[in-house]
């Protein structure tokens, strides 16, 4: 997959997952501040994550996925 079929699949999950805005989802987009996740809501989408790209992430590696950016960048380097 490339980075953009990624993203917009990442994309979709979290409209979906968090019920926000699509515009709102960027690559930079913060997942507390600029979609209003909180720690579950940030759980349920790493688990997302993982079954949809057949990934599995660390609970140390998911702290740190704190952007759209970096759950695409974890993925393209991890599928």
């Amino acid at each position: 997959m490339t980075k953009e079929q990624i993203f917009a699949k990442v994309k979709e999950l979290i409209v979906n997952e968090l019920s926000v805005d699509a515009s709102k989802v960027t690559m930079d987009a913060t997942f507390e501040s600029d979609l209003g996740a909180d720690s579950l809501d940030a759980i349920e989408m790493i688990t997302a994550v993982e079954s949809e790209f057949g990934v599995t992430i660390p609970d140390e590696e998911a702290m740190n996925l704190r952007t759209v950016g970096s759950i695409v960048e974890f993925v393209e380097k991890n599928q």
